[in-house]
């Protein structure tokens, strides 16, 4: 979560705007979820996967990633086949598969994946300062900014501080077991984590206000639109709307 391991690399989408990104990934979810149609969704998936091999992402990281996505996604498939009403395909004693619970549960697939993949290679290819950067250009409420800016600059001090601390209870001999010792020595560990972290923000915030900090982050540095900007915007452009158009069609 914290080492942007997408974030470096020579494609088109790295050196894209990331005002241009944001837009795109916004426009390519609300665009998403609001497809009907599975000829639609799966060009949606399309989508995702063509934008992933423009960023010339690892597919094996790629592929990892949406199996964890798509874990949650199967508690979908053994709950919605059952739970949705409709007609009945295969009838186990109270419980009844509905062809309607099966295309529900299909039909979130393809978008979940779809707007994973698509967020993957529009966000990922960018650092998460940068990305902060652009919410500000793009007059996002600079508390919002902020509260992502510093969340992401301190999980890295937190988790550097969590292995320290569990790696020292281990130097100790702490073995991890299912007994109420382990269960009090993490109850410890995050309540000292919880501490630690306030005290941090404490010591953080003085140190700013020492500086003069109130509450502005001044832009030092500007995006600017670039040729290549503008061909990536009109190409997303143009591929949702023929997704559109397709969900659309009389003749589907």
């Amino acid at each position: 979560m914290i080492c942007e391991r997408f974030a470096s690399g020579k494609s088109i989408l790295h050196s894209a705007d990331p005002r241009v990104k944001i837009l795109l990934a916004v426009l390519y979810a609300f665009v998403t979820v609001g497809l009907e149609s599975q000829e639609g969704q799966i060009l949606a998936l399309l989508g995702g996967l063509l934008l992933v091999m423009a960023a010339r992402l690892s597919l094996k990281e790629i592929f990892r990633r949406l199996f964890v996505v798509n874990l949650f996604v199967m508690m979908l498939w053994l709950i919605l086949p059952w739970a949705t009403t409709g007609s009945g395909i295969v009838n186990w004693g109270p419980i009844i598969i509905t062809f309607e619970g099966i295309n529900l549960a299909f039909s979130i697939t393809l978008k979940c994946n779809a707007i994973i993949l698509a967020n993957l290679a529009l966000l990922s290819t960018s650092t998460i300062f940068s990305l902060a950067h652009a919410l500000a250009h793009l007059r996002v409420p600079s508390k919002i900014v902020q509260l992502i800016f510093f969340s992401w600059r301190y999980f890295h001090v937190i988790d550097s501080e969590f292995h320290r601390m569990n790696q020292a209870i281990k130097i100790r001999g702490f073995k991890p077991g299912s007994n109420l010792h382990t269960y009090r020595t993490y109850g410890h560990l995050i309540g000292t984590l919880f501490i630690k972290s306030l005290e941090r923000g404490e010591s953080v915030q003085k140190a700013m206000l020492c500086r003069g900090f109130d509450g502005t982050f001044w832009l030092l540095s500007h995006f600017r639109l670039r040729p290549s900007d503008i061909c990536l915007v009109g190409l997303a452009t143009a591929y949702l709307f023929f997704v559109i158009g397709v969900e659309w069609s009389p003749w589907r």
